[in-house]
């Protein structure tokens, strides 16, 4: 960190591990201030604000197809391995997350600042 960047570089931080994750399943986590959920896709890992961007509900709740998440308040549809928005009523992408897999366990970036 260089004196003039006061903002400390996102840090990958162990969340879980690859056990405890199979494919097909979901859990959440909290990630400094936010609820983060993580996604199994067939051994490849998501990491998205578990946090709809129209009217701040549990998307982790909803029902996955694929990498489409659906709200289940209200039906809007993210993309899980952008988290782009795919469907209304929200309008908004929903923030994601990088992950990586160190040995067994299952990191995510989490947010700079």
């Amino acid at each position: 960190m260089s004196k003039r960047d006061k903002t400390p570089a996102a840090e990958f931080v162990s969340v879980t591990t690859v056990d405890e994750l199979k494919p097909g399943e979901r859990m959440v986590v909290e990630l400094g201030r936010h609820w983060v959920a993580i996604f199994n896709v067939d051994g490849t890992y998501y990491a998205i604000d578990d946090v709809c961007t129209h009217d701040d509900g549990p998307l982790a709740d909803g029902e996955l197809r694929g990498c489409v998440i659906e709200c289940p308040r209200h039906g809007a549809t993210f993309d899980i391995r952008t988290g782009k928005v795919l469907t209304p009523p929200a309008l908004m992408d929903v923030q994601s997350y990088d992950v990586q897999i160190q040995g067994v366990a299952i990191q995510v970036k989490a947010r700079s600042g």
